[in-house]
């Protein structure tokens, strides 16, 4: 009996589950303005360490 138990819980987690994924995925489609931004900040911060190596690197 405690079998049985335990595989209707596994199964109410696991349908669950099923029907929280696309939701999940859902937000994940759409970048928010925050998540622009915080690309803009990636890029000028990669473009100014490529600056400053580029200064300091005698070989370049």
């Amino acid at each position: 009996m405690k079998s049985n138990a335990r595989s209707v819980v596994l199964g109410k987690w696991a349908v669950a589950l099923l029907l929280a994924a696309p939701l999940v995925l859902a937000g994940c489609e759409k970048e928010g303005p925050m998540e622009r931004a915080g690309k803009k900040v990636d890029e000028a911060v990669e473009k100014a360490g490529d600056a400053v190596e580029k200064a300091t690197d005698p070989k370049k």
